[in-house]
């Protein structure tokens, strides 16, 4: 059944006249015959017995209405719905974070969000380093801050929100260790762990490269799915873990030393979510992100009173 023929039947149903349902439907009275005759061929049988005095519904008719009145009410309710969520701030956004200074401006965004939109409900969590798109994509988060580059078909990008240097993360008592800068050539030194899960190519060989920039091989150790097992492994000598310069902070442990790069790009964190599913939420929450970002970089107190969100 097309979308107009359900319409034009029930309204007519309701007026049980064919001028009112023309001027409801903003139609002609021969398009609405035209609609009620293609639908009663699609069935098979009248749907209305039609006099000069009187349109009433046959028995069939009835029953027909009876039956896509309830259908017809809940496919309108759901796209009520879906076009206030898309348009409003309600509901409940789910929003992933991949490291702890990620996590900090997810929380403050989320604060702030919360105090301007008090009719949303936000939820955060970790994105797991095994998995980095695997949840946003089966909707368990409805955008996240996370490492870049993303490069994926079905999802989008917005710019780097905050950005850290990378250290490796060694062994206490490797060579290495007593160096204060090493450089990306060092790297053939080590034995990388690398990540088991479902990552990228371009994503594992940013942590795990292959070679260094001038071609030397770089020899990969056990694979690990969280930073703690890399942490574990680490200290116990199994290999080095390429990561970012808060782990030195919130991943401090005896025999692990974390020492800085002097030639490898900073890690950028920017948010992504799927594409083509930015709702009024994410779009107010990136806004927000956005000014946490900022205060983050200059020192600067965010006032959620100046944060509105709106659309």
């Amino acid at each position: 059944m097309e979308r107009d023929e359900l319409e034009c039947f029930l309204i007519l149903a309701e007026e049980l006249h064919f001028g009112r349902t023309a001027e409801r439907m903003r139609l002609s009275r021969a398009r609405v015959s035209q609609l009620v005759q293609r639908l009663e061929r699609r069935i098979g049988a009248p749907l209305f017995v039609r006099t000069s005095r009187r349109v009433a519904l046959t028995a069939l008719g009835r029953q027909l209405r009876e039956d896509l009145e309830p259908h017809h009410r809940a496919i309108d309710a759901a796209l009520a719905r879906a076009a206030a969520a898309a348009r409003g701030v309600s509901g409940v956004l789910h929003v992933g974070f991949s490291s702890p200074p990620a996590g900090e401006v997810v929380l403050r965004a989320a604060e702030a969000l919360r105090a301007s939109h008090p009719e949303l409900d936000v939820e955060i969590c970790e994105v797991p380093l095994s998995d980095p798109y695997g949840p946003l994509r089966k909707g368990e988060f409805d955008v996240q801050l996370t490492e870049l580059p993303v490069r994926e078909e079905d999802l989008g990008e917005g710019p780097a929100l905050l950005t850290e240097e990378r250290v490796l993360a060694i062994a206490s008592g490797h060579p290495l260790a007593a160096r204060r800068l090493v450089s990306l050539e060092d790297l053939a030194k080590v034995v990388l762990l690398t990540i088991a899960g479902e990552l990228p190519d371009y994503r594992l060989e940013h942590h795990v490269p292959a070679r260094t920039p001038g071609g030397r091989p770089i020899a990969h150790g056990p694979s690990v799915t969280n930073m703690q097992e890399a942490l574990m492994l680490v200290a116990a000598g199994k290999g080095a873990f390429l990561t970012a310069a808060h782990t030195a902070t919130y991943h401090a442990r005896p025999g692990i030393c974390y020492l800085p790069f002097d030639d490898a790009a900073p890690v950028g964190y920017g948010l992504v979510w799927r594409a083509g599913d930015t709702t009024g939420a994410v779009r107010a929450f990136a806004r927000i992100a956005l000014e946490v970002a900022r205060a983050n970089l200059t020192g600067g107190e965010l006032d959620s009173a100046d944060l509105t969100g709106t659309n």
